[in-house]
């Protein structure tokens, strides 16, 4: 057999290197969350960069993150109002520009007619109360955040409707 100099000079170099591949090889899970957080450098929130991905059967059905309305001027643009009006994280919702990344994730599915019931959303960021209300109504059987948000609220109902809500670490926050 003609060896090429630097290339695997032996099966067992190749077998190493295919073994490392595997043992570096990211977890479903691993894998969706990496997703999201690159679906999260499209926000244009000032605060806080969220990305959400609805999943079933290992395919990605809706992605969104946060930020203004299609066709309004982005807060990146414009300012934050919340931050104008000093309203702290994880309190009063509805002054805001924008849309969370998993209400962006079901309006794109709602406008493609997907049926996001039965699947997992993977989010940056654990959802508001807001979110929580709408992901039970979606029927997702699974929330996988890579991080905690601010809402006793949100923890509570979801705890209440039985929804599973893990941390990828596998800490609660």
């Amino acid at each position: 057999m003609h060896e090429i100099p630097g290339l695997f000079p032996d099966a067992r170099g190749l077998i190493r290197v295919v073994a490392e591949t595997i043992r570096s090889r990211p977890s479903w899970d691993e894998y969706f969350m990496q997703i999201v957080h690159l679906v999260a450098s499209r926000s244009t929130c000032l605060r806080r960069q969220v990305g959400a991905a609805f999943v079933k059967d290992k395919n990605i059905l809706a992605t969104g993150y946060n930020g203004a309305p299609s066709g309004i001027p982005h807060c990146s643009e414009v300012g934050c109002l919340r931050d104008e009006l000093g309203i702290p994280s994880g309190e009063r919702h509805e002054i805001c520009r924008g849309l969370h990344a998993e209400q962006n994730g079901i309006i794109q599915a709602a406008r493609h007619g997907i049926d996001l019931s039965g699947s997992t959303v993977y989010t940056t960021d654990s959802p508001c109360i807001i979110c929580a209300k709408m992901l039970i109504n979606v029927r997702v059987v699974r929330i996988v955040c890579g991080q905690g948000y601010p809402d006793k609220l949100s923890a509570d109902m979801l705890a209440q409707s039985g929804l599973e809500l893990e941390y990828l670490r596998g800490e609660k926050q």
